[in-house]
Parts: C-alpha cells; sequence; structure tokens
C-alpha cells in the first residue's frame, strides 16, 4: 500500500487534538509525551514512529526569536527593572514550549505515518 492510499486522519486533527494518524480517534500518547504502543481504536503500531528531538528544535527556533523580540520591545516601551526579566521570559519560555509541545510531536508522527513507511521499516516486509 503506497502512503498516499494510506487511510489517514486529517492533519490538523492528528496533531492539534493528538490523535492516531490513522483513524483521528484514538488517543496518540500515554501521559504528557509517552506514545502509546498502538492506537486503541484502529489497532495501528506506533513502534518506530521516533520523533527524536524534532519537536523540541521545531519549537525552540521560533520561540527564541519571539522571545527576544518581545523582550526588547517590552524593554524599550515599558523600561522595567533587570529583575523582571528574569521573571518574566524564563515563565514565557517554559509555558510556550509546554503547550506546544504535545501538538508538534503528534503532527511528526502524523507526518511520519503519510510519507514514510515505518510499519514495513520495522518488519521488514515489502
Amino acid at each position: 500500500m503506497s502512503s498516499s492510499s494510506k487511510p489517514r486522519a486529517p492533519l490538523f486533527v492528528a496533531g492539534f487534538f493528538c490523535r492516531c494518524p490513522r483513524c483521528g480517534r484514538g488517543r496518540l500518547f500515554e501521559g504528557y509525551l509517552h506514545v502509546r504502543p498502538s492506537c486503541e481504536v484502529c489497532g495501528l503500531s506506533f513502534a518506530g514512529h521516533d520523533t527524536a528531538d524534532g519537536p523540541a528544535f521545531f519549537i525552540m527556533m521560533p520561540l527564541c526569536i519571539i522571545t527576544a523580540v518581545a523582550a526588547l520591545l517590552f524593554d524599550r516601551f515599558a523600561e522595567p527593572p533587570i529583575w523582571a526579566h528574569f521573571v518574566i521570559w524564563p515563565a514565557f519560555i517554559s509555558l510556550a514550549a509546554g503547550l506546544a509541545l504535545r501538538p508538534v510531536k503528534a503532527t511528526m508522527i502524523a507526518l511520519q505515518y503519510r510519507f514514510r513507511d515505518v510499519e514495513h521499516e520495522i518488519t521488514g516486509v515489502e
């Protein structure tokens, strides 16, 4: 079965709602970031869907730029004491990265499902 003929959920549903990339109904994660062994609805195995550090990279690169610009603008227009920066920006970065990590990881797994033949790579079946 080619990647274009695989049944697949819409990318937004799989990514934003952290659902199975095939059916769009089963939960992708156990806990915060631990990927389930398989979908409880359609049975798709999630073995081999390894995103490594990809989600962290795609979150931190834009977040660094956004934070730097926001900190410079905040400093220019509000002129806060330096300790305010030490309180605001680490909290902002932690919250933003924490909220974005699950959907970005789920989206990357959905993209792997669509564009990589992980099922055949794992089993060796052609």
